[in-house]
Protein backbone atom coordinates (compact mmCIF):
# COMPACT_ATOMS: atom_id res chain seq x y z
CA UNK A 1 0.00 0.00 0.00
CA UNK A 2 1.73 3.31 -1.33
CA UNK A 3 0.32 6.64 0.14
CA UNK A 4 1.18 8.95 -2.57
CA UNK A 5 0.27 12.52 -0.99
CA UNK A 6 -1.78 13.25 1.98
CA UNK A 7 -3.15 16.41 3.62
CA UNK A 8 -5.51 16.95 5.97
CA UNK A 9 -9.00 16.47 3.79
CA UNK A 10 -7.41 14.05 1.16
CA UNK A 11 -5.50 11.33 0.61
CA UNK A 12 -4.13 9.46 -2.71
CA UNK A 13 -3.40 6.06 -2.25
CA UNK A 14 -1.78 3.48 -4.67
CA UNK A 15 -2.90 -0.11 -4.01
CA UNK A 16 -1.24 -2.91 -5.56
CA UNK A 17 -2.42 -6.31 -7.21
CA UNK A 18 -0.84 -9.54 -5.24
CA UNK A 19 -0.27 -13.11 -6.23
CA UNK A 20 -0.37 -16.07 -4.61
CA UNK A 21 3.06 -17.93 -5.22
CA UNK A 22 1.51 -20.83 -4.00
CA UNK A 23 -1.88 -22.11 -2.42
CA UNK A 24 -2.80 -24.88 -0.40
CA UNK A 25 -6.64 -25.22 0.70
CA UNK A 26 -6.13 -27.38 4.10
CA UNK A 27 -9.73 -27.66 5.38
CA UNK A 28 -13.05 -26.34 5.56
CA UNK A 29 -14.30 -25.18 9.17
CA UNK A 30 -17.12 -25.44 11.00
CA UNK A 31 -17.83 -21.65 10.23
CA UNK A 32 -17.96 -22.50 6.63
CA UNK A 33 -14.68 -20.78 6.00
CA UNK A 34 -11.87 -22.71 4.72
CA UNK A 35 -8.18 -22.48 6.26
CA UNK A 36 -5.31 -22.05 4.08
CA UNK A 37 -1.55 -21.93 3.70
CA UNK A 38 -0.14 -19.49 1.00
CA UNK A 39 2.87 -17.10 0.28
CA UNK A 40 1.15 -13.69 -1.00
CA UNK A 41 2.98 -11.31 -2.94
CA UNK A 42 2.31 -7.78 -3.68
CA UNK A 43 3.45 -6.61 -7.49
CA UNK A 44 3.48 -3.55 -9.26
CA UNK A 45 0.23 -3.28 -11.19
CA UNK A 46 -1.89 -0.49 -8.91
CA UNK A 47 -5.11 0.94 -8.67
CA UNK A 48 -5.24 4.79 -8.30
CA UNK A 49 -7.51 5.63 -5.30
CA UNK A 50 -8.05 9.50 -4.62
CA UNK A 51 -10.19 9.91 -1.17
CA UNK A 52 -11.84 12.87 -0.35
CA UNK A 53 -13.40 14.15 2.87
CA UNK A 54 -16.41 15.79 2.61
CA UNK A 55 -19.24 16.96 4.99
CA UNK A 56 -22.03 14.40 4.12
CA UNK A 57 -22.20 11.17 6.30
CA UNK A 58 -22.20 9.26 2.67
CA UNK A 59 -19.27 7.08 0.70
CA UNK A 60 -19.22 8.52 -2.85
CA UNK A 61 -17.07 6.09 -5.50
CA UNK A 62 -16.21 7.25 -9.37
CA UNK A 63 -14.72 4.99 -11.22
CA UNK A 64 -12.73 6.48 -13.99
CA UNK A 65 -12.11 4.12 -16.75
CA UNK A 66 -15.00 1.53 -15.74
CA UNK A 67 -18.94 1.63 -16.46
CA UNK A 68 -20.35 3.21 -12.92
CA UNK A 69 -22.50 -0.27 -12.40
CA UNK A 70 -19.53 -2.40 -11.40
CA UNK A 71 -19.70 -0.11 -8.02
CA UNK A 72 -22.82 -1.29 -6.59
CA UNK A 73 -20.64 -4.36 -4.13
CA UNK A 74 -17.57 -2.20 -4.16
CA UNK A 75 -15.31 -2.52 -1.27
CA UNK A 76 -14.41 0.69 -0.20
CA UNK A 77 -18.32 1.53 -0.29
CA UNK A 78 -18.87 -1.50 2.27
CA UNK A 79 -15.47 -0.18 4.29
CA UNK A 80 -16.85 2.96 4.65
CA UNK A 81 -19.96 1.84 6.30
CA UNK A 82 -18.06 -0.52 8.47
CA UNK A 83 -16.12 2.22 9.73
CA UNK A 84 -18.85 4.64 9.90
CA UNK A 85 -20.76 2.48 12.57
CA UNK A 86 -17.50 1.26 14.63
CA UNK A 87 -16.75 5.01 14.71
CA UNK A 88 -19.11 7.07 14.21
CA UNK A 89 -17.55 8.87 11.62
CA UNK A 90 -18.88 12.81 11.54
CA UNK A 91 -18.67 13.43 7.66
CA UNK A 92 -18.22 11.23 4.49
CA UNK A 93 -15.73 10.97 1.85
CA UNK A 94 -15.15 10.81 -2.01
CA UNK A 95 -13.13 8.40 -3.45
CA UNK A 96 -12.42 8.59 -7.32
CA UNK A 97 -10.92 5.19 -8.25
CA UNK A 98 -8.71 4.29 -11.64
CA UNK A 99 -8.95 0.74 -11.83
CA UNK A 100 -5.56 -0.94 -13.33
CA UNK A 101 -6.58 -4.24 -11.66
CA UNK A 102 -8.20 -6.53 -13.39
CA UNK A 103 -11.82 -7.80 -11.79
CA UNK A 104 -12.82 -10.93 -10.16
CA UNK A 105 -9.12 -12.45 -11.99
CA UNK A 106 -7.51 -13.71 -8.66
CA UNK A 107 -5.26 -10.86 -8.45
CA UNK A 108 -6.93 -9.21 -4.60
CA UNK A 109 -8.03 -5.78 -6.37
CA UNK A 110 -10.94 -4.99 -4.48
CA UNK A 111 -9.17 -6.17 -1.43
CA UNK A 112 -6.32 -4.42 -1.81
CA UNK A 113 -9.07 -0.83 -2.99
CA UNK A 114 -10.70 -1.86 0.69
CA UNK A 115 -7.68 -1.83 2.64
CA UNK A 116 -6.93 1.31 1.08
CA UNK A 117 -10.10 2.62 1.76
CA UNK A 118 -9.54 2.07 5.61
CA UNK A 119 -6.21 2.96 5.89
CA UNK A 120 -7.50 6.67 4.32
CA UNK A 121 -10.46 7.13 6.75
CA UNK A 122 -7.79 6.03 9.49
CA UNK A 123 -5.68 9.31 8.25
CA UNK A 124 -8.66 11.89 7.27
CA UNK A 125 -10.71 10.88 10.21
CA UNK A 126 -7.47 11.03 12.98
CA UNK A 127 -8.37 7.58 14.21
CA UNK A 128 -5.14 6.54 15.45
CA UNK A 129 -5.31 2.31 14.36
CA UNK A 130 -2.30 0.52 14.15
CA UNK A 131 -1.96 -1.85 11.21
CA UNK A 132 -2.68 -4.83 13.53
CA UNK A 133 -6.43 -2.91 14.44
CA UNK A 134 -7.33 -2.39 10.67
CA UNK A 135 -6.54 -5.75 9.48
CA UNK A 136 -8.71 -7.01 12.01
CA UNK A 137 -11.42 -4.52 10.56
CA UNK A 138 -10.93 -5.92 6.96
CA UNK A 139 -11.46 -9.50 7.96
CA UNK A 140 -15.25 -8.69 8.51
CA UNK A 141 -15.30 -7.87 5.05
CA UNK A 142 -12.45 -10.48 3.00
CA UNK A 143 -10.54 -12.68 4.46
CA UNK A 144 -7.64 -11.92 1.75
CA UNK A 145 -7.67 -7.94 2.88
CA UNK A 146 -5.32 -8.62 5.94
CA UNK A 147 -2.84 -9.29 3.67
CA UNK A 148 -2.47 -5.63 2.34
CA UNK A 149 -1.15 -4.33 5.71
CA UNK A 150 1.32 -5.93 5.31
CA UNK A 151 5.03 -4.93 3.66
CA UNK A 152 4.24 -6.99 1.02
CA UNK A 153 5.36 -10.39 0.97
CA UNK A 154 3.43 -12.58 3.36
CA UNK A 155 3.09 -16.03 4.14
CA UNK A 156 -0.62 -15.85 5.12
CA UNK A 157 -2.50 -18.96 6.97
CA UNK A 158 -5.39 -19.39 8.93
CA UNK A 159 -8.44 -17.92 6.83
CA UNK A 160 -6.72 -15.13 6.44
CA UNK A 161 -6.19 -13.75 9.40
CA UNK A 162 -2.71 -14.83 9.77
CA UNK A 163 -0.40 -13.28 8.24
CA UNK A 164 3.19 -13.57 9.23
CA UNK A 165 5.53 -11.33 7.05
CA UNK A 166 8.26 -12.84 5.19
CA UNK A 167 11.99 -12.27 3.17
CA UNK A 168 12.19 -14.84 0.51
CA UNK A 169 13.83 -13.68 -2.82
CA UNK A 170 12.13 -10.21 -4.84
CA UNK A 171 14.66 -9.84 -7.54
CA UNK A 172 12.29 -11.65 -10.52
CA UNK A 173 9.73 -10.15 -13.22
CA UNK A 174 6.61 -11.86 -13.94
CA UNK A 175 4.49 -12.06 -16.48
CA UNK A 176 0.33 -11.72 -15.87
CA UNK A 177 -1.92 -13.26 -18.44
CA UNK A 178 -5.82 -12.37 -17.33
CA UNK A 179 -8.34 -14.31 -19.95
CA UNK A 180 -11.57 -12.64 -20.30
CA UNK A 181 -13.36 -14.87 -17.61
CA UNK A 182 -14.94 -13.72 -14.14
CA UNK A 183 -14.39 -17.10 -11.72
CA UNK A 184 -16.15 -17.28 -8.55
CA UNK A 185 -14.25 -17.89 -5.46
CA UNK A 186 -16.99 -18.99 -3.16
CA UNK A 187 -17.57 -21.19 -6.79
CA UNK A 188 -13.86 -22.41 -6.57
CA UNK A 189 -14.20 -23.15 -2.77
CA UNK A 190 -17.31 -25.56 -3.55
CA UNK A 191 -15.82 -27.31 -6.11
CA UNK A 192 -13.07 -28.38 -4.18
CA UNK A 193 -16.23 -30.76 -2.43
CA UNK A 194 -14.18 -30.54 1.14
CA UNK A 195 -15.93 -31.50 4.33
CA UNK A 196 -15.29 -31.10 7.74
CA UNK A 197 -13.44 -34.46 7.62
CA UNK A 198 -10.78 -33.44 4.75
CA UNK A 199 -7.25 -32.18 6.03
CA UNK A 200 -4.30 -31.16 3.97
CA UNK A 201 -0.77 -31.51 5.53
CA UNK A 202 0.39 -27.51 5.15
CA UNK A 203 3.68 -27.38 2.72
CA UNK A 204 6.88 -26.15 4.88
CA UNK A 205 8.55 -23.29 2.19
CA UNK A 206 12.08 -24.18 3.11
CA UNK A 207 14.02 -21.04 4.29
CA UNK A 208 15.14 -20.05 -0.10
CA UNK A 209 17.17 -17.53 -0.68
CA UNK A 210 18.51 -18.97 -4.03
CA UNK A 211 16.18 -17.72 -6.33
CA UNK A 212 16.10 -20.94 -8.50
CA UNK A 213 15.77 -22.61 -5.18
CA UNK A 214 12.68 -20.62 -4.13
CA UNK A 215 11.12 -21.07 -7.90
CA UNK A 216 11.40 -25.07 -7.65
CA UNK A 217 10.02 -24.86 -3.81
CA UNK A 218 7.17 -23.07 -4.64
CA UNK A 219 5.98 -24.59 -7.68
CA UNK A 220 6.38 -27.88 -5.75
CA UNK A 221 3.74 -26.57 -3.67
CA UNK A 222 1.22 -25.69 -6.41
CA UNK A 223 -2.21 -24.03 -6.38
CA UNK A 224 -5.06 -26.58 -5.36
CA UNK A 225 -7.48 -24.35 -7.01
CA UNK A 226 -6.05 -25.55 -10.59
CA UNK A 227 -7.13 -28.99 -10.64
CA UNK A 228 -10.95 -28.13 -10.37
CA UNK A 229 -10.76 -24.91 -12.83
CA UNK A 230 -8.47 -25.95 -14.99
CA UNK A 231 -11.21 -29.05 -15.41
CA UNK A 232 -13.86 -26.66 -15.96
CA UNK A 233 -11.90 -23.78 -18.07
CA UNK A 234 -8.87 -25.90 -20.35
CA UNK A 235 -8.31 -22.81 -21.87
CA UNK A 236 -6.44 -21.92 -18.02
CA UNK A 237 -4.21 -24.82 -18.60
CA UNK A 238 -3.33 -23.95 -22.00
CA UNK A 239 -2.28 -20.44 -21.13
CA UNK A 240 -0.14 -21.99 -18.46
CA UNK A 241 1.00 -24.82 -20.78
CA UNK A 242 1.96 -21.96 -22.88
CA UNK A 243 4.39 -20.02 -20.34
CA UNK A 244 6.07 -23.55 -19.42
CA UNK A 245 6.56 -23.31 -23.23
CA UNK A 246 8.09 -19.66 -23.41
CA UNK A 247 11.08 -20.83 -20.66
CA UNK A 248 9.64 -19.00 -17.39
CA UNK A 249 10.86 -20.51 -14.36
CA UNK A 250 7.60 -21.20 -12.72
CA UNK A 251 4.19 -20.98 -13.93
CA UNK A 252 1.11 -21.21 -11.61
CA UNK A 253 -3.00 -19.70 -11.11
CA UNK A 254 -3.01 -16.95 -8.55
CA UNK A 255 -5.84 -16.88 -6.22
CA UNK A 256 -8.91 -19.14 -7.65
CA UNK A 257 -7.81 -17.81 -11.15
CA UNK A 258 -8.43 -16.75 -14.03
CA UNK A 259 -4.95 -14.86 -14.36
CA UNK A 260 -2.11 -17.06 -14.84
CA UNK A 261 1.10 -15.99 -13.69
CA UNK A 262 4.37 -16.92 -14.72
CA UNK A 263 8.08 -15.80 -13.52
CA UNK A 264 11.29 -14.72 -15.26
CA UNK A 265 14.68 -14.14 -14.21
CA UNK A 266 15.06 -10.97 -16.40
CA UNK A 267 12.55 -8.41 -18.12
CA UNK A 268 13.84 -8.88 -21.81
CA UNK A 269 12.23 -12.83 -21.27
CA UNK A 270 8.69 -11.21 -20.13
CA UNK A 271 8.98 -9.50 -23.45
CA UNK A 272 9.51 -12.20 -25.28
CA UNK A 273 7.09 -14.41 -24.05
CA UNK A 274 4.19 -12.00 -24.50
CA UNK A 275 5.30 -11.40 -27.86
CA UNK A 276 2.40 -12.63 -30.34
CA UNK A 277 0.66 -15.07 -27.94
CA UNK A 278 -2.19 -15.41 -25.75
CA UNK A 279 -4.71 -13.20 -28.30
CA UNK A 280 -7.86 -11.94 -26.21
CA UNK A 281 -5.86 -11.88 -22.81
CA UNK A 282 -4.75 -9.06 -20.92
CA UNK A 283 -0.96 -8.64 -20.08
CA UNK A 284 1.23 -7.18 -17.51
CA UNK A 285 4.65 -7.41 -17.00
CA UNK A 286 5.34 -6.80 -13.04
CA UNK A 287 7.77 -7.09 -10.84
CA UNK A 288 7.57 -8.28 -7.02
CA UNK A 289 6.25 -5.32 -4.95
CA UNK A 290 7.39 -4.73 -0.83
CA UNK A 291 7.58 -1.64 1.66
CA UNK A 292 11.05 -1.10 3.27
Amino acid sequence: MLVKSFTSDSIEIHAPAKINLFLQVLSKRPDSYHNINSLFQAVTLFDIIKFKKIDDPVCRVQLTNKNDSDIKDNLILKAYDLMKMNFNLKGGIEATLEKSIPIAAGLGGGSSDCAAAIVALNRLFNLRLDKNRMAEIALQLGSDIPFFFSKGQALVTGRGEKVRETSYPVEYKIVLVSPPLSLSTKDGYADLKMDLTCHTTPYNLKDNRNLEDFFKSVAGAGNDFEKVQFKKNPKLGEIKRELLNCGVEMAQMSGSGPTIFGVFKRAIDTERACANNFAGCQLYTVEPFCLP
